[in-house]
């Protein structure tokens, strides 16, 4: 029961120690640059054509789901018709078939950013 009284702080330490660091040193970073004469256009992030963010997350999500339905229905095809263990083909061909969805959502975001 003491764990995780202890696990708990741990984590959430974890994750402000890594959030401050890096707000921490990203200032003193601009800080140096401005006391150096740098241009201070480089804080801009540039307009790049980029996708919104909501629409590769739909993508990717979408892509992903599909690669699962497709996968259950894969893998009872061999379950049923060709005698493939239960075991093994449902979580072999759900993997397989979400992988390949999560890829093509990467190759098609890549493609709707240029």
């Amino acid at each position: 029961m003491g764990s995780e009284l202890i696990i708990i702080p741990i984590i959430f330490g974890a994750i402000f120690g890594v959030f401050y660091l890096y707000f921490s040193t990203r200032n003193k970073e601009r800080l140096a640059l401005i006391e150096k004469g740098a241009d201070a256009s480089i804080f801009i992030k540039g307009k790049t054509h980029t996708a919104p963010i909501w629409k590769v997350l739909i993508l990717n999500l979408a892509l992903l789901l599909m690669g699962i339905g497709i996968g259950i229905f894969i893998a009872s095809i061999l379950h049923y018709n060709l005698g493939v263990e239960e075991e093994v083909a449902f979580p072999g061909t759900i993997f397989l078939m979400a992988g390949v969805g999560l890829f093509a959502g990467f190759t098609m975001t890549k493609k709707l950013d240029q």
